[in-house]
């Protein structure tokens, strides 16, 4: 399998048209920022999504929840930043609803065959008269050209530093499947998925049950494993589009062909997951925390998730102090019955903690790996098998100056 990363876009994939548009959904005045994108199947694609999990859902959620249950073929989404359209009521319905009406009149499908996602500020009415005349010319400049396909990357961005873009291509018995993928998100992360959207499409044929079977376990081990702050957001999304262009069909009775289209979007996933933790605002370290050794999965995440979302702990890593006490600490408070002095810790090999006591030769080597921009915390509960893991990153004198107001 080759993966790209940093590629121009989704319209690397067969099929698929993509354009972007700066409209000023920010109402500030500024027409230079991309803040529209439309994404067109050229055929009827099979489509799923993951969703949020937080009971405040924004209006495009569930207006996209309902379609794709209503339905298992699509033509577009429609994705704006600088308005999540969240706890806006009924005009917030109405709002997502003529989006897809507009995008459709645009690319020549059926609104109900329109998917819709926003991103940015909770609780304003989208400038919805802005918004149309964003979709039209993006619309206009819809085609499969790497200008537009950047330029669709980068206008779903909010606090983002950088476009979010991979494909991954894989070979097998003379037949090439490609997923490619591009999304959204810095602030507001922690599973089950938060501010982040993500676009995944691909030429392979994939029915809706597999396609969404799929999705769900890719972003499981992904997506749905990564924090930066612990906030959980009203807009999260990840969609799939598969429109079949690559004559490749996918199905469970072929197993080659359903590994196959599996590993692409698992490292599509993957690739989009360390993408966003990577860009966590004001961040300075990305760090992988594994718990192994569990009594079962539910009890490493459990741990891994009470690690990755400590204040402490993350302040620590800010400060590039290997304290490890902080990690324990964080580690028995998620209450899961861990046995203290069974436990072993290591920051990317080197023991800290052996049955519990720490290994204080190797002092002056925590402190080094700690340093690094990345590195992984082990953490061996030597109970039983299951182990799980989560991206998490620190928390810095940048991140609260940059949230403290807007």
């Amino acid at each position: 399998m080759e993966v790209r990363e940093d590629v121009a876009g989704l319209g690397l994939v067969k099929g698929f048209n993509v354009g972007a548009a700066a409209c000023d959904i920010r109402n500030k005045g500024d027409f230079s920022r991309l803040d529209l994108a439309l994404v067109v199947s050229e055929t009827p694609a099979d489509a799923a999504g993951v969703f949020t999990t937080n009971d405040v859902k924004a209006s495009p959620v569930l207006l996209d929840i309902a379609r794709l249950e209503a339905s298992p073929k699509m033509r577009a989404i429609v994705a704006n930043s600088g308005n999540a359209n969240a706890c806006t009521g009924a005009r917030g319905s109405e709002d997502a609803e003529k989006m897809c009406e507009l995008a459709a009149a645009a690319a020549g499908c059926r609104k109900e065959e329109v998917l819709v996602c926003s991103t940015g500020r909770i609780g304003e009415f989208m400038p919805m008269e802005k918004v149309a005349k964003g979709i039209a010319e993006a619309a206009s400049k819809l085609s499969d050209s790497d200008e537009q396909s950047a330029a669709a990357s980068r206008a779903i961005m909010t606090s983002d530093t950088r476009p979010k873009t991979v494909i991954a291509t894989v070979a097998f018995g003379g037949k090439k499947i490609s997923v490619a993928g591009m999304a959204k998100g810095a602030g507001m992360i922690e599973p089950n998925m938060a501010t982040m959207l993500a676009f995944i499409v691909s030429d392979a044929s994939v029915a809706q049950p597999l396609l969404k079977k799929l999705l769900k376990e890719c972003a499981g081990k992904t997506f749905n494993r990564m924090t930066v702050d612990g906030d959980m957001s009203t807009n999260d999304t990840v969609l799939c589009l598969c429109n079949g262009a690559g004559g490749v069909s996918v199905s469970e009775s072929d197993a080659e062909s359903a590994e196959a289209f599996k590993a692409a979007l698992l490292a599509v996933c993957r690739s989009l997951a360390r993408k966003i933790v990577g860009d966590g605002e004001k961040i300075t370290k990305v760090v992988e925390v594994k718990v192994s050794g569990a009594r079962d999965s539910a009890q490493a995440e459990k741990i891994c998730r009470s690690i990755g979302n400590s204040l402490l702990v993350k302040s620590s890593w800010f400060g590039e102090d290997p304290n490890w006490g902080r990690l324990a600490d964080a580690a028995g408070y998620a209450r899961t019955g861990l046995v203290y002095d069974k436990i072993d810790l290591d920051y990317d090999g080197v023991p800290v903690l052996s049955k519990g006591q720490p290994v204080a030769e190797n002092k002056p080597l925590w402190k080094k790996i700690v340093s690094r921009k990345t590195f992984t915390v082990n953490l061996n509960l030597n109970l039983g098998s299951a182990e799980e893991s989560i991206l998490a990153a620190d928390l810095t004198e940048g991140y609260v100056n940059f949230n403290k107001g807007e």
